[in-house]
């Protein structure tokens, strides 16, 4: 349908898990993506896929709590294109711990790969979408960014700021024309997720909890609300959140 057909899109963390399944489908459908990640070999390997069927795609060696990897990679978008109409930040990290069992390094890591990379993403991309006239920022929350949960106080305290980071964002950046919206994925089956889903049926249970749908996401199931906040089909959806949770918040 090519949804995206002629837009630019970057999208961190799309090595594996659900940013590769955002950078396929956002190339199936029109778009020039640049994948980025700190694994090359795997994000690579994303770019080679996105050619063989056709697509459109560059990788960039990219670690989200980086100043200088964000300039690299935004100069980068620039020097080839010369806009940048989507901004996926999908990169993130989990820790499974009580927030009191947390020690300092780990709470600081889950902080700099979750918040301080979309902040420094946000920055570093703004001025060339602003140069370019408008465009699409995507931030990757969670369902623990909305409600608390066991054993994740890090992640969910962390994903919570992504989400109200998005809506100052929106205030801030809606007269040049570029929106900002996050998306809330509920328990999704992902590599980061494999060793949670299918150990053991217990463990299973209580990793989808309330989930009315009683199974997890397929990343597919993420990426096409991503590809709606990428395609002018969201003209007017700005500053919102987005949930892909199988019914879990609504329990």
């Amino acid at each position: 349908m090519e949804r995206v057909s002629g837009k630019v899109a970057l999208v961190t963390g799309g090595a594996m898990g659900m940013g590769k399944s955002h950078c396929e489908l956002l190339a199936r459908e029109g778009a020039h993506v640049f994948v980025t990640d700190r694994d090359v070999v795997a994000g690579e390997a994303v770019v080679k896929g996105i050619a063989a069927t056709g697509g459109k795609a560059d990788f960039i060696k990219h670690d989200v709590t980086s100043e200088a990897d964000w300039d690299n990679a935004i100069a980068t978008v620039r020097q080839k294109t010369g806009r940048l109409d989507v901004l996926v930040n999908n990169a993130g990290i989990l820790i499974l711990k009580p927030l009191h069992e947390t020690p300092p390094e780990e709470f600081d890591l889950t902080y700099n790969v979750n918040v301080k990379g979309v902040y420094l993403g946000i920055r570093s991309a703004v001025p060339l979408m602003k140069a370019w006239g408008g465009a699409s920022i995507i931030n990757i929350s969670s369902i623990y960014g909305i409600v608390g949960a066991a054993s994740a106080g890090a992640y969910i305290a962390s994903k919570g700021a992504v989400r109200m980071l998005t809506k100052s964002c929106a205030v801030d950046l809606a007269d040049f024309g570029i929106r900002v919206n996050s998306i809330h994925p509920g328990v999704i089956d992902t590599p980061m997720t494999k060793g949670l889903l299918y150990t053991d049926e217990a463990t299973r249970a209580a990793v989808l909890g309330p989930t009315l749908l009683k199974r997890p996401s397929r990343p597919e199931e993420v990426s096409n609300a991503v590809l709606f906040l990428a395609s002018d089909e969201s003209s007017f959806v700005h500053g919102a959140e987005i949930v892909v949770d199988g019914g879990y918040t609504a329990n």
